[in-house]
Formats: C-alpha cells, sequence, structure tokens
C-alpha cells in the first residue's frame, strides 16, 4: 500500500532499462519504495539497472531489486511472467516504460520492419496493459502509469509509424482509465515531448526538450494529484492544442518551418 505520503511501497516497471524508468524509481526509492521488480528481456544491460538501484540503498532497510523476464513481443507470456510478480505481494504502482523508435525511412521501406515498431508499442502495451490492470483490480488499488509522448497527438511526416503507434497506446490508456474508475486503480497517462535519452541520440533536438529526471519529478507529482494526464515540460500542453487543430496544408509548413521534421517527439 501507498504510505501516508501517498509515495508507492512497491513499484513494477515494465521496460527495466528505460532512462526515464529508472530515474522515475529512483526518485521513488529515494522517498520510500522499498520493492522494485524491473521487467524486461534477460540481458547485461538489465542487470546493471538494477544494480544501479540497489547500490542507493546500503542501510538495513534497503529497496529489493528483483529482475523478471519479460518481452513486449511475447504476449503470450506477459499472463505467466507479470502473474508471478503480483502473486508476491501487492503492486503499488505499474510504469509501463517500454517502446522502441524504429528508424521511419527504413521502415517505411520494410513493412515488417514497421509492424514491429507497431507491435511493441501498442500491441505489447495493450496485452501487458490489461494484465496489470486486472491484477491492480483484484487487488483493490494501485497506480498504472502510462508512457506515451506527444508523438502520438499529431502524426509528422518524419516519425507518423512511431507517431500513430503512441496515438493507439494515448487512445487505450485514456480507455482503461475509464473502465477502471470507480475500482480503486488509478491510470495516468504521461506526454513527454523530446527527452534526451540514448534513443533519442543523434538526432535533432525538438524545441521544450526536457529529460528523464524532469519526466521523473512530473511522474511524482502527478501521482501526487491524482493526475490523468500528464504534459512534460506542462507548456506542451498548449503548443499541442493549437497545432492539433492546423489545417493539415499549415500543419505541414509549420513542421517544416521548425527544421524539416528531422527530430523525435518522445
Amino acid at each position: 500500500m501507498k504510505d501516508a505520503f501517498g509515495a508507492p511501497q512497491s513499484l513494477l516497471v515494465l521496460g527495466g532499462t528505460s532512462e526515464i524508468a529508472l530515474a522515475t524509481a529512483r526518485r521513488l526509492i529515494a522517498r520510500r519504495t522499498r520493492t522494485v521488480w524491473l521487467a524486461g528481456r534477460p540481458s547485461p544491460a538489465l542487470d546493471a539497472a538494477a544494480a544501479s538501484l540497489r547500490e542507493l540503498r546500503a542501510q538495513p532497510d534497503a529497496a529489493a531489486v528483483h529482475t523478471v523476464p519479460f518481452d513486449a513481443l511475447d504476449p503470450a507470456a506477459h499472463e505467466d511472467a507479470l502473474g508471478k510478480v503480483f502473486a508476491e505481494g501487492d503492486i503499488d504502482m505499474v510504469l509501463l516504460a517500454f517502446g522502441v523508435l524504429g528508424d521511419q525511412a527504413h521502415d517505411e521501406q520494410t513493412p515488417l520492419a514497421a509492424v514491429r515498431v507497431a507491435q511493441t508499442n501498442y500491441t505489447g502495451a495493450v496485452s501487458a496493459g490489461l494484465t496489470c490492470a486486472n491484477a491492480l483490480r483484484a487487488q483493490g488499488h494501485g497506480s498504472l502509469v502510462v508512457l506515451s509522448s506527444v508523438a502520438g497527438e499529431r502524426a509528422r511526416r518524419a516519425n507518423f509509424i512511431y507517431g500513430s503507434s503512441k496515438a493507439g497506446l494515448d487512445a487505450f490508456a485514456q480507455g482503461l482509465g475509464d473502465a477502471l474508475h470507480g475500482t480503486g486503480v488509478h491510470v495516468m497517462v504521461v506526454r513527454p515531448g523530446f527527452v534526451r535519452t540514448r534513443m533519442t541520440a543523434g538526432l535533432t533536438e525538438a524545441p521544450l526538450a526536457t529529460t528523464p529526471e524532469a519526466v521523473a519529478y512530473a511522474i511524482e507529482q502527478g501521482l501526487r494529484r491524482r493526475s490523468e494526464t500528464v504534459w512534460v515540460p506542462g507548456t506542451l500542453r498548449v503548443v499541442m492544442s493549437a497545432l492539433r487543430h492546423l489545417p493539415r496544408p499549415v500543419y505541414r509548413r509549420c513542421v517544416s518551418a521548425a527544421g524539416g521534421g528531422r527530430f523525435v517527439d518522445g
């Protein structure tokens, strides 16, 4: 259960090597989180992520950090893999943080590669999200935090494959939040803009760029407020509201003027 200050005592991260997820876990461990599960494909990177979190607490009350095998592209295994986590005890917060950017130019010419992006970012998230949502509903409490992106707000020429998968994820998460209303389970959609991570390294930086630590702070604040939607930075809410309603010819010119669309959102 969450403590008197609203901080989750237990955290399950889907996408255990995500820089945003790890920044969030570090922040929550510093507050009072005592059990962390990092779900991801077994790899040295996942082991290193777990080790980095264990190093944060050398005291007797150190956070227990575990890893669990999880593959977004293997939905048939999700219920069994994640069910084992919930069988160990209640989970106060699930952070759905996995996703791939893909290579727009390559993926347009290689449909199976585009499908892989969609299956990871959307289909895998639907499967894992529903699995966790059902477990949270059964325990009667908890938060499901879904990392979406401003890229899903309106398709852009430069990354419409990635953006469309995030648009589907965003709509799914909103609907799931409505479905869980009144059950004790809280769903929060997080829409970052350009985040400086390994995934975006080498890309032209978009306006209003942010960091994993800033997103982590916004997630923590959103949890305290029981927010349903969080924008990072907050000014993106106004910016995207305006861009969403621009006529398509005007929108295309605006994107082109902003730098040819070589950057990526989210």
